[in-house]
């Protein structure tokens, strides 16, 4: 198995991420039967000592194809390119096809929690992995193209594959000039015309209340149920600073998470969108609270298209263990200073989940003080009813007594 590997330009535009990369797998006659040239991002968190930690890292430039990688056999194996770097970690793309299209059948990634390098003062040591099926899919001979984003899901890990080429089941020895462009990329549908909008734009309406849920290897470990709007400042194209909302649409959106002993997480997607929320448990005060949340969004009019928000030191929606949280009152979350997060209608539960239902509830402080409000409006008008009575009674008592005979 040989190795072709090119470093490319980082990218100028936005965020600076891991180099690109070219790699080559090719069969005992060297003949390359599949290319990819990309670079990736990895997001996951994992535990340490004083709590879990978020973190995110690129495909370094050192990456290697590895010798296990293979051009398949017909008719008894697919073929497969797996990427090596950094202290045992393992990229894998598996490819499977029919008469008129291939497809990445699987990724899998195998992360090795030993490596201090990536993940300092980890409570765990060994390898961990995590696959997932994906929709990178391309015609036969012709290379899958994506300039935007392109996220796989897979449990606790989310990588973003960026300016992505593959081709698998190559005819030549380079990539094809013809082409199968990913989704994100194909032009969006004409629209008529629509008058002017007055400035500043309009706030949406509330979103959408959904229920969503996650699941671990002892059952449901998260029940999360409200409505989601994003409040985002950002500078657009033509430099000017603008905040916006953005409503969460559950039709629209993909949803899945992970558990473990202390942590909790929600992961919600669709093309433009990713954004976590993370419970976690203090074991020694047995208290249940939101502690991260991360968004990733895409701004097609912002100066720079890839918005990202992170704070992983919150303490809201706090409830005990085996409770659930509750508030019908509109809650505002601020998460950094050009972020929060608002939400309606919020039931959630993290850990202790019993029949995947909720828990005995706590109701927020705010559901309180708006019930305060109509109890003291109620004894204000009973003691208003009692003066007026009382008075009412003692003018009673004097004009009976301006009667009495002499």
């Amino acid at each position: 198995m040989e190795l072709l590997c090119f470093e490319a330009l980082l990218e100028e535009a936005g965020l600076v991420h891991g180099a690109s990369a070219v790699f080559v797998v090719k069969n005992g006659n060297g003949t390359a039967c599949v290319m990819a040239d990309f670079s990736a991002t990895f997001l996951t968190s994992y535990d340490t000592r004083s709590g879990p930690q978020n973190i995110s890292f690129d495909l370094p430039p050192g990456a290697e194809v590895s010798n296990s990688s293979s051009c398949g056999k017909e008719n008894a194996s697919d073929p497969s390119l797996m990427i090596t770097f950094g202290r045992g970690h393992m990229l894998t793309l598996t490819f499977t096809r029919n008469a008129t299209r291939y497809k990445v059948q699987l990724m899998r990634f195998a992360y090795n929690l030993s490596d201090t390098d990536i993940f300092p003062n980890s409570s765990s040591t060994g390898v961990k992995t995590v696959e997932s099926v994906t929709d990178i899919k391309a015609d036969i001979n012709k290379t899958y193209r994506c300039v935007s984003d392109t996220r796989v899901h897979m449990g606790s890990v989310t990588v973003t594959l960026r300016n992505t080429a593959i081709q698998a089941y190559l005819s030549g020895s380079n990539f094809s000039r013809e082409e199968t462009r990913c989704e994100q990329d194909l032009p969006t549908p004409a629209t008529p015309t629509a008058p002017p909008r007055p400035s500043p734009t309009p706030a949406p309406a509330s979103p959408t209340v959904f229920r969503y849920s996650v699941n671990g290897t002892n059952g449901t470990c998260l029940l999360v149920s409200m409505g989601l709007q994003l409040n985002v400042t950002y500078r657009t194209v033509d430099n000017k600073t603008v905040t916006r909302e953005f409503n969460v649409n559950p039709e629209n959106t993909t949803f899945g998470g992970s558990c473990s002993a202390t942590l909790a997480t929600l992961e919600l997607s669709d093309r433009n969108l990713l954004l976590l929320l993370q419970f976690s448990m203090n074991e020694s005060s047995s208290q249940v609270f939101l502690q991260g949340v991360q968004l990733n969004l895409t701004l097609p009019d912002a100066k720079d298209r890839s918005f990202t928000a992170t704070n992983s030191s919150l303490r809201a929606l706090q409830a005990t263990a085996g409770n659930s949280y509750k508030c019908n009152a509109e809650q505002r979350l601020q998460v950094t200073s050009t972020f929060s997060l608002n939400m309606f209608r919020v039931w959630v539960q993290a850990f202790r989940v019993d029949g995947g239902k909720f828990g005995p509830v706590e109701e927020c402080q705010l559901d309180e003080n708006s019930m305060l409000i109509p109890i003291a409006v109620g004894g204000a008008l009973a003691g208003l009813v009692l003066i007026v009575l009382i008075a009412y009674l003692i003018g009673r008592k004097r004009s009976h007594a301006g009667y009495q005979t002499i």
